[in-house]
This record gives C-alpha cells, structure tokens and sequence, in this order.
C-alpha cells in the first residue's frame, strides 16, 4: 500500500519545505499527489510540476480549497503536510482535520498550549493520525540511546544535560537579507518565545525520545543578545525531569563559531550515554570505571530497532534527510498500520502530544523568566 499525500507550503525555494518532500518519498510509502506550495499562483505551479505532481488540478489557491476538494474525492489524499511559518500551524492543521485528513505538521505545533491541546483533542475525537517533525528524533542512534537506557546499561538516570548553540541569528543580522530573521523574530508570526521555541523544543523532545522522561518544572532565563531584537536569542533552563531528575538546557542563536551543535548527554549510576549532531552516526557509551565506546550506525551490536532505522552500510555516513525519512518511514508504516489492520513492529514518530509537550515547556519558560526566574510547573496554565 502506498499513501497518498499534500502539501501546503515548501514553495519559493523554501529550504525545509523540499526536506519533508524528500523524506515522504525516501522510502516508497507516500507518493506527493496534491498541494498548495505557495499562494503565488504561478510559481505554484511550477512548483508542482518540479515535483512531479501528476495532475496539476490538484495544486489549489488556498489551503482551504485544497482541504474541501480532497476531504470529497474517492482516491483524495491520506494526509496532508503543513511546512507554513508557525503562526499558520494551527489553523491549517484544524482544517484538515475537521475534514477527516491525516496531518504531518513541521513544529512548533502551534503558538500556545491552548490551541495545541484542541488540535490534540480534536485529532483523538475523530481518530486521526498527527505527527510533528521534531527532526532530530529520527535518527538511529538516538533510538539505540533509548533501548540502551530502558535496558538499564547506564543504570538509573542522575543527571540530564542538553545544548543547542547557533550562530545563525548572529550571522543574519549582519547580513543584507534574511527571510528567516525576519519571520522568526516577529512575536505575531512565531509566537512569545524566539530561541526557546525555536530550538529549545528540539532539545527537549529530544531527551523524552532518549530518556522517556518529561520536563516537570522549569526556572528559565531569556536574553536578547544583541537587546534590540524583539525575542529571546540566548535561553538557559534549569529542569527538573520525572522523578526529580535534575537537568540543564542551554540553546542559542547567537552563539558564533556553532552551526547546528545539539547535544545530549544522560548521565547514570552505571556509565553514560552522548549524542552530538556534529557526528549523528555515532553514540558516545562510557561505563563506569571502562574506557569510552563509539557505536556506530548500522552495526550487528545494535538493537534491532535501531538497526531498522540505518539505511546505508557501516562506515558510511547518514544525516538530516535520512533522520527526516525515518520520520516519515514510522509515520507512514502507522498510518498503513491503521488502515489496513496491519502492524508498524518498532517504528515510530514523533506525535501530537509531543507537540503539545513541547508548547508546555515553552509556556513554563516564559512564565519562569517573566517573574523573576522562579520555578514553574511545565503545563500549568
């Protein structure tokens, strides 16, 4: 069986919208029938056409008319894709939805908890598969980490730390141009939260896939670096995680001489467990009094679930499009699952309440920086 799926936004050469193109196809489950890339109509179709849409007539004006047309045919879309500024997450995302379709929708979820609970709530009433591409996630060592974890080889957690430093924003600034800039730190299209929002999400669902555990509470600091910029470029969260797990986060854009440097380490009463982007193929094992090990991709010491999520031989490297197809491959093999009474075995993808996880910490952040750094509960309105 092979899905059939939408798209609104990814138009105009837009970097990430091309990304989720790749990684729906990556594995032969999903084939792009429909869109609405851009509300330029011209460049829409020729968006289109570069990416093989076989019946133009189902490239639509408007996310709206896409949502009605395709919720009313026989062979209509399975699900539909939403790579939009975040400020449009929500709306779309409810549309679909209230139409029956199936949504993948690039995070942040939404620009509160509010609306991220309704889209929950309204996805499990009509009993719709929502998945959120926390893009990090996908990758296979990340899942090793996990089985590793729960298998007790690093024995009880005692500490969590996590760090995402950028240079981007900093670099932007001082540019001509920088569409991303421009958006991104505008409160009405990305919400109340820059940095945090941004990639402080990414770490924290990032530590709930490797470690199964959630922020609890939260003391947060925000600053603008430099103090003119309308939202936070620099964030530094002291968590503490289920159980009373103790936890530091620190992400910024700002920080020069660092491209995309997340990096988790989980540190327990036996060893501990390291992931860094900077090699995504590798998980860093020490344990206790033993010299550090390297694991790496695609290994016959792997557990099977992390061996499943490797597509290419040992010793070559798999990155960001391979992490968002793995994405991609748990969401369709589910969404196959469920309609064909099938199983997805291990796969997996980020879902909705991950979403909503993610708007929860955030909110908490917030709260916690603007009455004087004090602790917050996370999901407490």
């Amino acid at each position: 069986m092979k899905l059939k799926f939408g798209m609104v936004g990814g138009g105009n050469g837009a970097f990430i919208g091309d990304v989720h193109r790749h990684g729906a196809l990556m594995d032969d489950l999903a084939v792009l029938v429909a869109g609405c890339f851009t509300r330029k109509s011209e460049q829409n179709l020729s968006c289109a056409e570069k990416w093989n849409v076989a019946d133009l007539s189902r490239v639509y004006h408007s996310y709206t008319e896409m949502a009605d047309a395709e919720s009313a045919r026989e062979d209509g879309i399975d699900f539909v894709t939403i790579v939009t500024p975040n400020d449009t997450h929500y709306p779309i995302a409810k549309y679909f939805l209230e139409k029956g379709i199936h949504v993948v929708c690039d995070k942040p979820l939404a620009l509160n908890a509010a609306q991220g609970r309704e889209l929950a709530a309204l996805a499990k009433e009509k009993d719709l598969q929502f998945g959120v591409t926390y893009t990090y996630t996908g990758y296979a060592m990340i899942r090793q980490a996990r089985e590793m974890i729960d298998a007790g080889e690093i024995g009880k957690i005692t500490t969590i730390q996590g760090e995402y430093p950028q240079e981007w924003l900093a670099v932007s600034l001082i540019s001509e141009h920088s569409e991303q800039a421009t958006w991104r730190h505008d409160p009405k299209r990305s919400g109340e939260s820059g940095c945090c929002a941004d990639i402080g999400t990414h770490v924290e669902c990032l530590i709930s896939k490797m470690t199964g555990m959630h922020p609890k509470r939260v003391i947060a600091r925000f600053d603008r670096i430099p103090a003119d910029v309308p939202l936070e470029t620099n964030a530094q969260m002291l968590v503490e995680f289920d159980g009373g797990v103790p936890g530091l986060i620190w992400t910024s854009q700002v920080a020069m001489g660092h491209e995309t440097e997340l990096t988790v380490r989980v540190f327990g009463e036996k060893g501990s467990i390291e992931w860094t982007h900077l090699k995504p193929w590798e998980l860093r094992v020490t344990r206790i009094n033993q010299p550090p090990q390297i694991y790496t991709n695609n290994r016959d010491y792997l557990y099977p679930s992390a061996k499943e999520l490797c597509r290419l031989p040992s010793g070559h490297i798999e990155g960001f499009y391979e992490a968002f197809g793995n994405i991609y491959h748990g969401y369709c093999a589910n969404l196959i699952a469920k309609k064909s009474g099938g199983d997805a075995g291990t796969l997996r993808y980020p879902t909705v309440e991950d979403g909503v996880r993610g708007i929860e910490f955030v909110d908490a952040c917030l709260k916690s920086n603007a009455n004087g750094n004090i602790w917050v509960n996370v999901g407490e309105d």
